[in-house]
């Protein structure tokens, strides 16, 4: 079981940035196994995969968000990073960080972040 814990969120205006963090409890070997994503679901919108960061580096990102948000991992700290700048009032949901390796899946319980006009 690995649970995931985020943190960094918040209110900010329009043109701002942010930057949130997954902390992971698996120990690092295992956490350098895992692919990890951070999805968000804006109220009455599906759930959306933002950004994945694979566990050889490779990122993929929503074309929303390309050129204006960062994921990142370190390994060492067993943290995933998205670095979200130029943010947008679009990019206004809860935002969910996402461990998957085989089979498994886990979920952090999710955080907020609000972008003001």
């Amino acid at each position: 079981q690995v649970q995931l814990v985020e943190s960094g969120g918040g209110l900010v205006q329009a043109g701002g940035s942010l930057r949130l963090s997954c902390a992971a409890s698996a120990s690092g070997n295992i956490f350098s196994t895992y692919a990890m994503s951070w999805y968000r679901q804006a109220p009455r919108k599906q759930r959306e995969l933002v950004a994945t960061i694979t566990n050889i580096g490779t990122t993929t990102y929503v074309d929303s968000v390309k050129g204006r948000f960062t994921i990142s991992r370190d390994n060492a700290k067993n943290t995933v990073y998205l670095q979200m700048n130029s943010l947008e009032p679009e990019d206004t949901a809860v935002y969910y960080c996402n461990a998957r390796v085989s089979v498994f899946v886990y979920w952090g319980q999710g955080i907020q972040v609000t972008v003001s006009s």
